[in-house]
């Protein structure tokens, strides 16, 4: 497959600015694999109907952290944002990051943060272009300068998505409800789908849960500039598989029971963990799997996407899943829907509309 196999023409109003009211409000359409069907449903909450008792729902459940920060150069006082990535050291209060504009930032400089300036980082490497290593020169605990750090943060959402600042509203919505482990800068957006009262509905359907770990970075966004896909890598992310999760899948599958990857990540997590014999293993490491058509899944037997921004590797992995010819078609057709009525045709990007792909 070729880079440019992933373009389609997507204007930026059609790009959603601000999520629905409610999460399971959104529109959603259902793609049916095999039979090449697609319908139109008003509301998220009809995925409901194509799931029985004791099918299983897999979620991400890594949290969002306040990952962007303007701070202070110290004697110009220029403005500089930096974007915290991971923490690489604790005892030392390493950060991984990146700024903006980097031309301005050198080693040795110093940053100063808060409307008192009272969090200072100084420079101690560049590692990319745009990438640093900050150590922040703070003497109390670790949890004491966690917080201190996160307040001053913002909700790490795409510029391209909110052009106004963002409020601590704005990082609620970024976060799935069932956000626990805290170390992801953006949301695993099929997530954000799901209502405490979807939730419940699922529940008292029997359906089950799973939950596993990864911490997505901005490789998602990152864009790709080679043509022939076999030579991009991906960013490496963490993620964490336990016992439970695996257990509550393998049974399922043993059994005959509908496995559901929602979202991309969920999907680049199985099938980093799956073993030989087709079983979800235990996990605890990083992951650069990078999925693009063609490629056999072994878990899921459904998967809930978004309707994702052109050349990206998410919209890639969708069309690995729910293959390559119909999930352009899909996308084609949803651009084309109610496309002159703006309240109600198909909003793209991650506060946007959601797709489920079915394989039987």
């Amino acid at each position: 497959m070729k880079l440019s196999q992933f373009k389609y023409k997507l204007t930026d109003e059609r790009i959603a600015q601000e999520p629905t009211p409610f999460r399971d409000d959104c529109r959603l359409m259902v793609v049916h694999a095999k039979s090449k069907y697609i319908e139109h449903r008003k509301s998220f909450r009809d995925v409901l109907e194509f799931f029985d008792e004791k099918d299983v729902f897999v979620f991400n459940d890594t949290k969002v952290f306040p990952a962007r920060l303007y701070g202070n150069k110290e004697k110009t006082g220029a403005r500089i944002e930096v974007f915290l990535l991971r923490e690489l050291n604790k005892e030392m209060r390493l950060w991984d990051v990146l700024v903006d504009p980097a031309r301005k930032i050198r080693i040795g400089n110093k940053l100063y943060f808060g409307q008192d300036e009272s969090m200072v980082a100084e420079v101690i490497d560049n590692t990319t272009s745009r990438g640093r290593t900050l150590r922040f020169l703070y003497d109390g605990p670790h949890e004491e300068f966690k917080r201190a750090l996160y307040a001053l943060g913002e909700a790490p959402i795409p510029k391209h998505i909110i052009k106004r600042p963002t409020t601590k509203e704005d990082l609620e919505n970024f976060q799935c409800i069932f956000a626990q482990k805290e170390g992801a800068v953006t949301a695993p957006t099929a997530g954000l789908h799901f209502s405490p009262q979807l939730m419940k509905m699922m529940e008292i359907k029997g359906i089950d849960f799973a939950y596993v770990t990864l911490h997505c970075g901005l490789g998602n966004f990152r864009e790709i500039d080679v043509e022939d896909l076999t030579k991009h890598k991906m960013d490496s992310e963490e993620m964490h598989v336990d016992a439970k999760a695996c257990d509550i899948i393998n049974t399922a599958k043993a059994e005959g029971r509908k496995i559901v990857a929602v979202g991309t990540t969920v999907q680049r997590v199985l099938e980093s963990a799956v073993s030989a014999d087709g079983k979800l293993k235990e996990y605890d490491g990083w992951t650069n799997k990078f999925i693009f058509p063609p490629y056999d899944f072994t878990l899921a037997d459904a998967m809930i996407a978004n309707f994702y921004l052109p050349y990206s590797t998410l919209l890639m992995l969708t069309c690995a899943y729910g293959g390559y010819d119909l999930v352009m078609m899909a996308y084609k057709e949803a651009l084309k829907y109610n496309e002159n009525d703006p309240e109600n045709r198909y909003r793209f990007g991650t506060y946007g509309d959601a797709m489920l792909i079915l394989q039987d």
